[in-house]
Parts: C-alpha cells; sequence; structure tokens
C-alpha cells in the first residue's frame, strides 16, 4: 500500500467548525476522503502534526487529536530534521525547519507516496514540485507528491 502523510492542514480541516464557504468544502471533502479512501492507504502522521494540532489557538484541538488517535507516527530523526534544513536553506520550503520543511522531510525520508495537504501556498503548491524532487534526489531521496484530497480521489 502507498504510504500517506497526513499534514496538519488536512487533519484540522476534518475537524473545522468554521462556516465559510472554503472551510466547509475542504470539511466535507477531507471526511469524504477520510471515510471513503483512507483504508487505501497506510496513512501516518508525526509528532510535528501532533504539536501543531496542540497549538493553544486551535479551538479544535481534542477532536483533532482524537481524530489521529489510532494513526501511526513516523519518526522525527537526526536524518529528518537534516533534511529539514536543506529544504530550508535552498528555499524549496520556508523557514523555520519546524513546520512545511519539517512535514516534507518527515515523508521523504520515510518513503511516503504521499503528503495529503490543503497548504497550497507553500507544500501543494505545482511551482514547488520540480525543485522539490532536485533536492530530495540529491540527497537520494525520492519526493513525496504532495496532493490535496481530491488528487486521490480514485487513486490507487
Amino acid at each position: 500500500m502507498d504510504g500517506v502523510y497526513l499534514e496538519t492542514s488536512f487533519v484540522s480541516a476534518c475537524v473545522t467548525d468554521r462556516d465559510d464557504a472554503a472551510s466547509v468544502y475542504r470539511r466535507e471533502t477531507s471526511l469524504e476522503w477520510w471515510m471513503h479512501f483512507s483504508s487505501r492507504y497506510d496513512c501516518t502522521v508525526s509528532e510535528e502534526v501532533i504539536v501543531e494540532l496542540s497549538q493553544p489557538g486551535f479551538r479544535q484541538s481534542e477532536a483533532a487529536l482524537e481524530h489521529i488517535s489510532a494513526i501511526p507516527r513516523l519518526d522525527i530523526s537526526d536524518e529528518v530534521l537534516g533534511v529539514a534544513e536543506v529544504l530550508v536553506r535552498e528555499r524549496v520550503m520556508p523557514g523555520p525547519v519546524a513546520g512545511d520543511a519539517l512535514h516534507i522531510a518527515v515523508a521523504a525520508v520515510h518513503a511516503m507516496t504521499y503528503v495529503l495537504s490543503w497548504n497550497v501556498r507553500h507544500l501543494a503548491n505545482p511551482n514547488k514540485v520540480e525543485h522539490l524532487q532536485v533536492i530530495c534526489r540529491r540527497l537520494g531521496l525520492v519526493a513525496p507528491s504532495i496532493v490535496t484530497p481530491e488528487m486521490l480521489w480514485s487513486s490507487p
């Protein structure tokens, strides 16, 4: 089974109580993917997802953490931190090392096929794909495909 790393924006979309059109769309789409397609993949998170979902300003923290309580966690090793530093230094991801760069590094080091995210500015941004692939290849890694739920609707 292909591995899918569930990035924070996907998890928070599953539990959001916001009622603007974009939030409702993301919630419904995320939950639809979760209910009908997640079983086709080995879904994982990392401690970085837990840290981000645990922020005091996030009202849905408890629901989000419960939503992923049974999902396996990938280690944030020295290798992962090193890859994240390279991603920031090479301007593939914005700094600091925590956050976006760390999510991608965790997924790449642990050979995840996909990173599932709604963060289209920095993560699921088609303009970043080639740069990420070049840097990962230079490090001896395969870059994960960074996708939104609709992109994994019928795969594999």
